[in-house]
């Protein structure tokens, strides 16, 4: 998906404004992260139709502000995705929750997490947001990556979700202070 001279774009949807070719590529790259087993609260069979719901879904809260939708574009096309909750309770309004991290099976191993990640740190502070928290699979990849990018783990939860295929796993909540 990615050569060396493909530039990666990582951009805000405004509005939740998606077209149809969009929603396709999130639908397609949310279907792929959940076959090869991403812990991202779907379990198998999981397909292309049950995956554009899922976005469909969620429109109208990125058109309320409510969840802040990014997007890795490479070659202009959609390869991996991250979601900002911004709506919270008044006493979290300094909070800001990263859900739905995810990468197109080909565009992984090229960087576009971490980009990802570092542009929806750079959102929730444009947001006024001081503190970021997150869960992930316990000893996970992903994990591993959080602590890299500066996410302190604040404890694991036994048996918190099932795997795509229906094995409970352990989670990890992760937070990082924004200063």
């Amino acid at each position: 998906m990615q050569s060396s001279n493909e530039e990666v774009v990582i951009s805000e949807v405004q509005g939740g404004v998606l077209t149809p070719a969009d929603l396709d590529a999130l639908a397609e790259t949310l279907m792929q992260s959940v076959a090869l087993g991403a812990s991202i609260g779907f379990i198998l069979p999981f397909g292309f139709v049950q995956a554009q719901a899922f976005w469909q879904k969620l429109l109208p809260a990125f058109e309320r502000g409510e969840k802040r939708l990014l997007v890795a574009r490479v070659a202009g096309k959609i390869a991996g995705t991250v979601q900002l909750v911004v709506d919270q309770p008044a006493n979290g309004i300094h909070r800001g929750d990263v859900v739905k991290l995810m990468v197109h099976p080909d565009g992984r191993r090229k960087g576009l997490a971490r980009k990802l990640m570092t542009a929806v740190e750079a959102l929730a502070r444009e947001e006024g947001k001081t503190l970021l928290v997150l869960d992930t699979v316990t000893g996970s990849p992903a994990q591993t990556l959080y602590e890299n990018l500066g996410f302190t783990l604040s404890g694991t939860i036994p048996h918190y979700a099932m795997s795509t295929k229906g094995m409970l796993e352990s989670t990890s909540v992760m937070y990082k202070v924004l200063v």
